[in-house]
């Protein structure tokens, strides 16, 4: 079955306290959003990408791939109000019939090529596969009144992406108007009635987001 990936990369500089949108801030030497793109092209040189990117970073986008020289075959999309919007576009972009489509965070640069796999595997024998990591710390449930109890942490998961599903699947859940709790693709799906099916991930696939999740980029490079 033809793999496809859409690669999202729509966020600011807000939360990096940067006037350059986070995907476009330089790691080890190059953007991040390009650690991203080959990680990707790592997996499969036959892989067909689609980078979604808000059209007012288009020029930007393109004077950095002259500054470092970046070459990867790819298919550029517009990107729209919000990450469901973005995605839907991506997924117009496809022609294709069947398939798998992996959605991934563009800022997430250190996704190893086995878990893009693993993916794909999983959504091609059980339609879905959304990638995750057990929390590591303790964790309280906050309610509405101001009051807080322990939870077991062994009951919840950190969801992460990519997140690989049926193409079919995708275009019928994306069919719905958006929702304020389409937080993530698997909740576009779970709402379409879809079985949501996890996988692990790896605690390194962070979203960088923050001054410090730099910091931990450029260390965890170097090792």
């Amino acid at each position: 079955m033809q793999e496809f990936a859409i690669i999202v990369a729509g966020g600011s500089g807000s939360r990096m306290k940067s006037d350059i949108p986070k995907q476009f801030l330089p790691v080890a030497g190059r953007p991040i959003l390009m650690h991203t793109l080959l990680a990707f092209r790592q997996y499969s040189p036959s892989l067909s990408i689609r980078l979604v990117l808000p059209e007012s970073q288009f020029e930007v986008w393109q004077e950095q791939c002259e500054q470092y020289t970046f070459e990867l075959d790819y298919q550029l999309v517009a990107g729209g109000e919000t990450r469901f919007h973005s995605v839907r576009n991506g997924l117009e972009s496809i022609t294709a019939e069947e398939g798998l489509v992996a959605v991934h965070d563009g800022v997430r640069p250190f996704i190893p090529p086995a878990i893009i796999a693993r993916g794909y595997q999983k959504a091609q024998e059980a339609g879905t596969a959304v990638t995750c990591v057990p929390l590591k710390d303790s964790a309280r449930l906050v309610k509405t009144d101001g009051t807080n109890q322990a939870v077991d942490r062994e009951a919840y998961r950190l969801i992460q992406t990519p997140q690989t599903f049926r193409l079919d699947w995708m275009r019928q859940a994306f069919q719905v108007n958006y929702l304020a709790t389409f937080t993530d693709c698997a909740s576009v799906l779970e709402h379409a009635g879809y079985s949501i099916n996890l996988i692990e991930g790896a605690y390194e696939n962070i979203k960088i987001t923050t001054p410090e999740d730099l910091l931990w980029a450029e260390a965890f490079l170097k090792q």
